[in-house]
């Protein structure tokens, strides 16, 4: 699948290594003026080389929008349509690595799945493909349906260590000295969603933002409100008890995320996102070729040690699309 949504629908194309990322962003309404520096902002947080604690691929992450707005970026309605040239790609680094299998990468089940693997930067299972996702999130932040909409992810947790940034920041540091990488944890609260948004059974709105998040490359857990905590609760502990604040029914915790099943409450939605280390590591470390021989994969490239760093606005920008998607009707 590369399309994400049903209301508002974004579908992507492009590889790391390849000419362009890009997408297709259907259901926007027309008749609103896009804040482009907006979109801009939001991609800069994702781009690549922006700081020391970054892989070093330096892309300006510039989008070129071909369809759908005016010229002075007005939408039509129409299908809006974007690519971003990829400008400082090095396949070089990855030449040795056509014919072994990553650990912890996409090669060996997109060769079974395709009967091959992009080796260089990963192609279409690499990170750079969530800019597209970026993109898309900037786009649905300025739909009218999500004017008082407030979405905010931050990194929590690094390599197991809950502090300052500075704190996070030297575990990162301490990890990239070595050549290895760190996991993280991203938490993101989302504020102004009115009640009884979502579904019941199917289509459950904590099951559409666990999609969405899950989708995120790295990412191996998702949970909201107490999530597995609940699981070394008592009921009575855990009971989001109603009360009435300015004419307005809210409950005095927070335990469920903002969301009973299945549908929004009107309180905070707030998740928690895992994301595991990096899988290519600057060390050298055994894998097999795909003739299943043996072999030695010698780390070399440039690569995040901590993803999780730039995945904070791929956290929103889902998140984005997933609630508009819902508000759109």
């Amino acid at each position: 699948m590369n399309t994400f949504g049903r209301n508002l629908r974004l579908t992507t194309f492009g590889e790391s290594h390849g000419k362009a990322m890009g997408g297709i962003l259907d259901g926007v309404p027309g008749g609103i003026h896009l804040d482009i520096e907006a979109i801009l902002r939001e991609t800069e947080r994702r781009r690549p080389g922006r700081n020391n604690l970054v892989t070093a691929r330096n892309e300006a992450d510039t989008p070129e929008f071909l369809s759908g707005l005016t010229d002075d970026f007005v939408t039509l309605g129409t299908p809006i349509g974007f690519i971003v040239r990829n400008t400082d790609h090095r396949s070089g680094d990855y030449s040795e690595m056509a014919k072994l299998y990553r650990p912890n990468h996409a090669d060996f089940t997109y060769d079974r799945r395709y009967g091959l693997h992009e080796a260089r930067g990963g192609g279409r299972a690499s990170a750079r493909e969530t800019l597209n996702w970026v993109i898309g999130g900037a786009i649905a932040r300025q739909i009218p349906c999500m004017r008082d909409i407030h979405i905010n992810a931050k990194v929590v947790e690094i390599g197991g260590v809950r502090g300052s940034e500075e704190e996070l920041n030297a575990v990162v540091a301490e990890a990239m000295k070595r050549g290895d990488s760190v996991g993280a944890i991203v938490e993101c609260v989302i504020e102004g969603v009115p009640a009884g948004k979502g579904n019941p059974v199917f289509g459950k709105l904590h099951a559409r933002l666990a999609a969405a998040m899950m989708s995120i490359n790295a990412v191996k857990g998702f949970e909201y409100g107490d999530g597995f905590s609940a699981a070394a609760m008592y009921g009575t502990e855990h009971a989001d008890i109603f009360t009435t604040k300015d004419g307005r029914i809210i409950t005095e915790t927070n335990h469920s995320g903002g969301i009973q099943g299945g549908i929004s409450n009107g309180m905070p939605i707030t998740f928690r996102v895992a994301f595991k280390p990096t899988p290519t590591l600057l060390q050298d470390i055994r894998t097999v070729d795909t003739e299943g021989h043996e072999a030695l994969l010698r780390g070399r490239g440039r690569h995040d040690a901590c993803v999780a760093l730039r995945g904070v606005p791929v956290v929103e920008a889902m998140a984005a699309l997933t609630i508009c998607d819902e508000l759109l009707v």
